[in-house]
């Protein structure tokens, strides 16, 4: 009779230990995701369906008995019920294993969790090879909000995709998420929009060990084509922060999503096209797409820079000849030439443009006189509609790097440190190569 009394009370101990995983798993909407990497500290993202106590458990790889845990941090209803979680006793150079705790109980979550910390390499060894992904154009169907006729977005295994390459982060190049008509006007909207994007299943396994920077365009910033008369930006700034993990927004302590991260011997700048861009249809005054104070960082970050190349990420085209849609030459076509008459004049080289928008992928290149090369690499959509773009006037256009479908690329750096080279590959949703092209450093 005791065994039995014992065995029973082990039994309710273990479904009530159950019960509670469950409901603690079940307090998880999205992530957790992994945010940018610096040499001595990490941070992660998560978000909950209603405010609960989170933290991370990370330990090296490998050496489970010796970890470390982030501060406890409370979601929220104002963000979201959004929490940056920061693990700050990582050490250069190690590869991470975390472990997601809400309310004190730890989530049980069937995809890798990991992250790693850059390595230490300045005056000690050839820089470490680097492997990243990109895409833009992240349109995930929401039918209560979607205009009507065929769905907008599709091919959701391209997260599955990206995945499978193994990148140790991917650069997101605006329109991450599609405000709807329904969203532009309230913050309630915003934020349900965010979340509904972020929450896509396909996408959670690349959040969790993939570590993730972003900048934004017009559909993740307000309406079609917004502009800095959106009165609601402030409101979608927030969401902007809220929902990713980037190390910095914003510079000179001014509002916007700007900023600069470094992997390896790699330069990286997230400029915003849209905080500080003036109407497309005004008539009064210079036109603007990144504004003067942006313009001048820019030139000054690039100067600076040593790297070999040089990754200015925005979300609309700069190099593309043809004066459509909202090309940089047919916007602000003036700005665009400060910008590139700057580069020729400071001698910058290795500069590549990583951008978004234009629903197809192209490789555009700028020779100067000087016979230094300019990149702009296109790379849309991931899950929205591709348009067909094939005969629009781009006469820098490299030959045989047109895409018309929902695709993604993958850009490896090699070499040593005096000859490094940049391998770009771009892949259909289902992971099928297209085209390659290799690029090499200064």
């Amino acid at each position: 009779m005791k065994k039995m009394i014992f065995t029973l009370l082990v039994l309710c101990l273990t479904l009530g230990n159950t019960a509670t995983l469950l409901a603690q798993s079940n307090l998880l909407q999205s992530g957790p995701m992994v945010g940018y990497s610096g040499m001595r500290e990490v941070m992660l993202w998560v978000q909950t369906k209603e405010s609960a106590q989170v933290k991370i458990e990370y330990w090296v790889k490998g050496k489970k008995g010796n970890s470390w845990f982030t501060d406890t941090e409370t979601t929220k209803h104002k963000d979201g019920f959004t929490a940056h979680l920061l693990c700050d006793q990582v050490m250069p150079g190690n590869q991470y294993v975390y472990a997601l705790y809400i309310n004190d109980e730890k989530v049980d979550i069937s995809w890798d969790l990991a992250f790693e910390s850059q390595a230490l390499w300045q005056y000690r060894t050839e820089p470490p090879a680097v492997r990243f992904a990109i895409g833009s154009c992240h349109y995930v169907n929401d039918a209560p909000f979607d205009r009507p006729g065929d769905p907008y977005g599709g091919n959701y295994e391209i997260m599955g995709s990206i995945f499978n390459q193994k990148p140790q982060f991917m650069v997101w190049l605006g329109d991450n998420v599609y405000l709807r008509e329904a969203d532009w006007d309230t913050r309630t909207g915003i934020y349900y929009r965010y979340t509904h994007t972020r929450s896509q299943p396909e996408m959670q396994p690349l959040l969790g060990s993939v570590h993730h920077y972003a900048t934004w365009d017009d559909h993740d910033f307000g309406p079609n084509d917004a502009d800095r008369s959106y009165i609601h930006k402030d409101w979608t700034l927030a969401a902007f922060k809220d929902f990713w993990a980037n190390s910095s927004y914003g510079i000179e302590g001014g509002p916007g999503v700007t900023g600069q991260f470094t992997w390896s011997d790699l330069d990286f700048f997230l400029l915003d096209d849209r905080y500080f861009r003036s109407p497309n249809e005004r008539v009064t005054g210079e036109p603007t797409i990144i504004g003067e104070t942006q313009l001048q960082w820019i030139i000054d970050a690039l100067k600076g820079s040593k790297a070999p190349f040089k990754f200015v990420c925005i979300g609309g085209q700069v190099l593309n000849t043809a004066p459509v849609y909202e090309n940089y030459i047919n916007v602000a076509p003036e700005e665009r030439k400060k910008l590139l008459d700057a580069i020729k004049r400071e001698q910058i080289k290795g500069v590549i443009f990583l951008t978004g928008d234009r629903h197809h992928t192209e490789l555009t290149r700028l020779t100067t006189d000087d016979k230094i090369d300019i990149y702009d690499l296109t790379v849309s959509p991931l899950t929205s509609t591709s348009y067909d773009s094939a005969n629009e006037a781009n006469l820098l256009r490299v030959k045989g790097t047109y895409v018309s479908q929902r695709n993604f690329a993958m850009l490896d750096v090699t070499g040593t440190r005096k000859e490094r080279v940049l391998k770009i590959t771009v892949y259909s949703s289902t992971g099928q190569e297209l085209w390659t092209q290799s690029i090499n450093g200064f």
